[in-house]
This record gives structure tokens, sequence and C-alpha cells, in this order.
């Protein structure tokens, strides 16, 4: 039988992928993420943009050691049985090396695309469980309301599992995290509180001793501190919207963040706008010794893994930045 994952180490720091990277700098810039000591690299699966599958083959043949992260695989986009396999071949090319992060996908995204449930809560719970039985080896189990495995047996499967994690928000959702999966993706912003609250949903039932707690936060580092926070405001002008209010709420200052998006225009305003200190509460941006301590901070809320999404133009120079601002944390 093979062998379950290997217990999380604690504090790492990742580097986001960024889904808008021109196809020819998408290996460059995976290599060099490698090269400068990032310990993760994590793709997206967006509506409209790449796979994260194929994304994460190349990535993971273009490098050497980097765990590679698949942030998120919508449930309701792939049959359970198909998506195993592919995980499971990954996992046997590169044992160790792969992460798979399984959500309910963007609902506005899901709708389109004719693949949201009446009940994405039910589905997730069974596709993460029959994905975790399939990467082991066993049978499927028992057919649900959405997913039907039963009795199906994977030929080839790895020597070490891939965790999954589930890139989920609300409470509900992430209780069934401590029950179906190996630990949590929290989107960006993923500030200490909201890893708090997020750890509380997980309560003790989790099935791992050391869940995955697996964080995103837009990031840009600079010797001038305005100059890091002006970059990163772009990446928070979402946070105002109602889909981000589990990231809001356990804030202290939710409901003055509320009050100036309802004041604002539009989102663009609204980020360009918001206080300095909110922006360094939900990114990590700033000097050297400002972005090390948020990511400490993250650490210390009780993420395993900080992933980085860099913020600004130039995906490659932005890598740089980060990495030697960064270097006392990699």
């Amino acid at each position: 039988m093979p062998e379950s994952h290997a217990v999380p180490a604690r504090g790492r720091v990742g580097v986001m992928l960024p889904r808008d990277l021109p196809v020819a700098e998408m290996l460059p810039y995976a290599r060099r993420a490698e090269e400068l000591g990032f310990e993760q690299i994590w793709v997206v699966e967006d509506l409209g943009w790449r796979g994260g599958i194929a994304q994460a083959a190349s990535v993971l043949a273009a490098t050497t050691s980097v765990t590679v992260g698949i942030g998120i695989l919508p449930a309701g986009a792939r049959n359970v049985c198909f998506t195993a396999m592919e995980l499971a071949t990954l996992a046997q090319l590169h044992p160790g090396r792969t992460v798979a992060g399984i959500g309910h996908g963007t609902p506005d995204w899901m709708r389109r695309a004719g693949s949201w449930p009446d009940s994405p809560l039910t589905l997730i719970k069974e596709y993460t469980t029959a994905l975790r039985a399939l990467l082991r080896g066993e049978p499927g189990p028992a057919n649900g309301r959405y997913v039907r495995c039963e009795g199906v047996v994977l030929t080839e499967t790895p020597d070490v599992v891939p965790p999954v994690v589930l890139g989920v928000r609300g409470p509900r959702s992430q209780k069934a995290a401590a029950e179906v999966a190996d630990g949590l993706l929290l989107a960006e912003p993923a500030a200490p509180a909201y890893i708090t609250a997020s750890l509380r949903h997980l309560g003790t039932a989790v099935t791992t001793s050391a869940p995955e707690i697996v964080t995103y936060d837009a990031a840009a580092v600079d010797d001038d501190e305005e100059a890091a926070l002006v970059r990163v405001r772009a990446g928070l002008e979402a946070v105002g919207e109602p889909d981000w209010a589990a990231h809001i709420d356990p804030l202290p200052f939710a409901a003055e963040l509320r009050a100036h998006r309802a004041a604002c225009p539009d989102a663009r305003h609204f980020a360009r706008t918001m206080p300095a200190a909110w922006v360094r509460e939900l990114s990590i941006a700033g000097t050297p010794s400002q972005a090390r301590a948020a990511i400490d901070a993250r650490h210390a809320a009780g993420a395993t893994s900080v992933v980085l999404v860099p913020a600004g133009p130039g995906a490659l120079a932005c890598l740089d930045s980060l990495a030697r601002a960064l270097d006392q944390c990699l």
C-alpha cells in the first residue's frame, strides 16, 4: 500500500505562478523560483485561463525538487476517477512533490460552465472522500448523490500519496475539510485573524494530526514602503465585495472597511484610497522587515505554507525582489 504524505514542515514560503504570465515565461519563472529557494510553486485554475493539471505537470517536469500545488481544481468540473488518475500519475512521476487543492469553484464561473450543483457542500464532501480513497489504492466508496465511483480501483497508485486540501471560505465548508481532507487552502487575503478563525472552524476533528494550512496573499516588497503599498493595492480591489466577507469579518476594522467600500464609486477607488494600515494587514507588503514580520505572523497563526502572489508589472523582476528581500524566510 502507498504511504501517506509526509507530515508538513512548518514555516514554508511559496510563490504563485501568475495566471496571466505569458506562456513563454512560465517555465523560466518556475525554474527561477526554485533557484531562488522558494519551497513551493502554486498554479491556479481560473475559468478561461490555463488548466491546473497541465500547468502542474509542466512545472514539475521543468524543476527538480520544489513542491507544486494546484489551487484549486473545482469539484464540479471533473469526474473524480479521472482526477485521481491524473494526480496519481503526477505523484508517481514526481514523488512527494504535489499538493492537490479542491474547491467549489467560483459560483458564477461554474454556473456558466454548467457545473454548479444544488448542494456544493455535499458534492465536495463526496468528491474529496472518494478522491483520497482512490489515491490510496482503495476501492471507490458507495455511490452518493453526485459522485459515482463505487468499486473503482486505480491500478497505478503513488508511493507517496499527495495531500488533498480544500480551498473553501465558508464555516460549513471549512468544517467539512476537517472531516474529509488534509487541510485548508485560504485564498487571499489571508490575514492572521482570518487564519485563526478558519482553524476554529476546523476544530479538533481533523483527519491528520498536522493539517496543511496554505495561505495566499498579494505581495510586494521595496526599500521604499510606499512604493510597495502602491504596487499591492490593485490586488486588494475585490476584498470589499460580498464574496470576501469571510476574510473580512474577523478583522477589527471590518465595519469600517465595509463603510469605506460603500462610499467608493468602484473597487479600484476603494483599493487606492484604503488606509495604509489596512493594506499592510491584508497583504504582505512594505519594507523587507515589514514583509518578514507579516509572513511570521501568518506562520504564528497556524499557516504551514505562506504563498506570495507577486504584485506589480514584470513577474520575474517581482520574483527576484521578493526573494532578495525575504531571504531570511527562505
